[in-house]
């Protein structure tokens, strides 16, 4: 299978911080903030996002690995940081590919159980496949693709980038 890049280092970096920006628009009233990546790629994104986010604005970010079984969802999800931490706080839910939703919801289902002050999912790549109903409130790129497709987003220490193949 041959590989497609669809997005190199350089433009993960220039969505990275779009969606921080966007992110601090709208959670400027905010003192802190919660960004929930989903383990894996979710929370390296998320981690990525935080960094440009401690940039841009004095918004303190504290961030949580989201754990969900991705081949079988309904067991139950975990997080890095207790449920008092995130309680009454803004929280972003992250992960890298939205492809047909399962995951993603799945993980919103689980912090909807704990009261929130504002509630936002982000992804780098939003595939537009959804099987459940969930959306990306941030997005880097949108990616009409055949199901056959498959999108990979890859971070290495040699370079970030997602290919399609």
């Amino acid at each position: 299978m041959s590989q497609n890049i669809i997005l190199t280092q350089a433009e993960i970096d220039h969505k990275i911080k779009r969606i921080a920006f966007q992110i601090y628009e709208t959670y400027v009233d905010e003192q802190e903030i919660v960004l929930a990546g989903i383990a894996q790629n979710g929370f390296i994104l998320a981690g990525k996002i935080a960094d440009a986010l401690q940039l841009i604005s004095p918004i303190r970010v504290q961030l949580c690995e989201v754990i969900i079984h991705k081949q079988q969802p309904h067991l139950p999800v975990t997080t890095s940081i207790s449920s008092e931490i995130y309680a009454n706080k803004g929280l972003v839910l992250v992960d890298d590919v939205l492809n047909s939703g399962r995951t993603l919801v799945y993980g919103v289902k689980h912090f909807l159980d704990v009261p929130l002050g504002k509630f936002k999912t982000a992804v780098l790549i939003d595939r537009n496949h959804k099987k459940y109903p969930v959306k990306a409130d941030f997005k880097g790129i949108s990616l009409s693709t055949s199901m056959q497709e498959h999108v990979q987003v890859v971070f290495a220490e040699t370079g970030d980038y997602a290919y399609l193949n």
